[in-house]
């Protein structure tokens, strides 16, 4: 049995194999259903986004969008590659990435040159303003792969823990259809993708195939089970889904047969359709903090032959989804996360899709970049994949606080929140909160309700502000010291404002040691440790 970081056990046959894409219902949360008896808390911030952590409490939860770049799209259509008359116009992240490498101190991207065309990188040194660097992979061009190699989805992943320099970027390719049958004259319907390694993201080399999967398939890896994770497109009775396969390796992790991968994930009676049944376009993750986050691609409608005859994108939106376990996906929240804006004439009309890393940290906030499409009239005679339903593709940026995904909220005086057993080894708490004036409080008690000496509320020092990061102390410093290592619980008290996460450390500076998604400018690398714990 294998028990995680957060104390979940999980079972001897792992993934279990008991998901049924077929069943409309949603599928059940074990780690909801039956939490750990005593929750360890060393690793990362504790998000608030669900009851894992909460024993009792009157506040309410409120989910929050991220705020759209008033300045988007951030990188669109330019240049001979991006505006040919071969392909749509487009410049995509979709099938590769968006991460802060922080040894060359640069925001990088993969992304989509016209629909279906090349793979093409960009950099940034602020995340706004990008350019194309001359590459010599194609001469005279910021081409990352030859041009017989064309990306129709996949992923680019910054691996900063890879004990292989020439294997620091992994890459998911998934060829388009029409090009692996033009080429194999096979039925591309379920065909193999290529898994690729490269030293610096620029020159890169297959390394293999992987199973066969269909097309808008992803990868991501989870570092809380050391496993490669292949999302791979699939079909059930309500349409699109995912299934699912894993490896410590990465080359292994495309190491199956047909038949093999295992049901994962599905839209369900709780998503919302427009003009057709939902259906789940794409499920794309990355390790955030203490868990993984997800973003659900729910496609709305219309059907394919709708969208090509209009030249008009089809709707696809993201749905906030999270993770404790790496399979099971909680979604208390169906609205979208980032939703098309159904305008005529928008950047943003449809089809947003999530991109590799999903999110990067900038200072206090979480930065997702994300592709969507405007369509391209000029091509309504077009069909297929040279539809104007993929024309003016482009990448946008959303801004959210850190954590900000949920927080918890008093609704009259008297709000507080109180834990399960916890269990840690840091000697300072830290939250994530905006107090509108009213004083935070905090009180450890033993697991039986009993206040700890030294350590209950009258002896917090009280907190207002507003910070993504402060530190709550009580009245003698080293109280907190003295509970290390054995269960106690958690009780906060806060009269107005909102609550984001909570965490305890050893760390002056309030470093969590989660992890940090795609990274950002002054972050260390993958996770967020004191530079002597690296």
């Amino acid at each position: 049995m294998e028990t995680l970081h957060n104390g979940i056990e999980l079972p001897d046959i792992w993934p279990p194999r008991t998901v049924d894409l077929d069943n409309s219902q949603p599928t059940p949360i074990p780690w909801l259903l039956k939490p750990p008896a005593v929750i360890p808390v060393d690793l990362g911030r504790q998000l608030l986004v669900d009851d894992f952590l909460i024993e009792s409490t009157n506040l309410v939860r409120v989910f929050h969008q991220p705020v759209k770049y008033p300045c988007n799209p951030i990188l669109f259509a330019q240049g001979p590659d991006e505006r040919s008359d071969a392909y749509p116009h487009a410049a995509l992240a979709k099938c590769g990435g968006a991460w802060y490498d922080e040894r060359d101190r640069l925001f990088k991207m993969w992304y989509m040159t016209g629909y279906v065309g090349y793979l093409a990188f960009a950099q940034s040194e602020d995340g706004l303003h990008w350019q194309r660097p001359a590459l010599d992979v194609v001469p005279g061009t910021n081409l990352c792969l030859p041009r017989d190699l064309h990306p129709d989805s996949g992923t680019v992943w910054l691996d900063r823990a890879s004990r292989d320099p020439q294997a620091r970027f992994k890459m998911l390719l998934r060829e388009p259809n029409d090009q692996i049958k033009r080429r194999t004259g096979a039925d591309a319907g379920n065909a193999p993708g290529h898994l690729l390694t490269s030293p610096d993201g620029i020159h890169w080399q297959v390394r293999g195939e992987t199973g066969p999967m269909g097309d808008r398939s992803t990868m991501f890896f989870n570092p809380f089970r050391q496993k490669w994770v292949q999302s791979i497109r699939s079909s059930c009775a309500r349409g699109r889904s995912r299934h699912y396969w894993e490896h410590a390796d990465f080359l292994q992790s495309g190491d199956w047969q047909a038949g093999q991968p295992i049901p994962w994930a599905a839209a369900d009676a709780f998503d919302l359709g427009v003009d057709s049944p939902p259906q789940l376009y794409n499920l794309d993750a990355v390790p955030y903090e203490s868990l993984m986050l997800g973003l659900f691609q729910i496609l709305k409608g219309p059907p394919n032959e709708i969208g090509e005859r209009r030249a008009e994108p089809k709707l696809t939106e993201l749905v906030l989804a999270i993770s404790r376990d790496g399979f099971h996906w909680h979604r208390p929240e169906r609205n979208a996360f980032i939703g098309a804006r159904r305008v005529p004439g928008s950047w943003e009309f449809g089809y947003v899709e999530p991109t590799g890393g999903l999110c990067l940290i900038v200072g206090d906030e979480l930065w997702f970049t994300y592709s969507a499409y405007g369509g391209q009239p000029e091509r309504m005679q077009q069909r297929g994949l040279q539809s104007g339903m993929y024309g003016h593709g482009a990448v946008g940026l959303a801004k959210l606080r850190r954590d900000g995904f949920a927080s918890l909220e008093p609704r009259h005086a008297g709000g507080f929140l109180l834990t399960r057993p916890l269990l840690f080894h840091g000697d300072r708490l830290f939250v994530n909160a905006n107090t509108a004036g009213a004083p935070l409080r905090a009180a450890i008690l033993e697991p039986d309700g009993q206040p700890v000496a030294g350590l209950t509320a009258e002896d917090c020092l009280p907190l207002v502000g507003n910070s993504t990061c402060v530190e709550l102390r009580w009245k003698e410093p080293a109280a907190l010291a003295a509970v290390r290592g054995r269960p106690v619980r958690l009780r906060l008290t806060l009269d107005r404002g909102e609550l984001y996460s909570f965490w305890l450390t050893a760390s002056p500076r309030g470093a969590s040691g989660g992890y940090l998604a795609a990274g950002g400018p002054g972050l260390p690398g993958d996770r967020d440790l004191d530079c002597e714990s690296t």
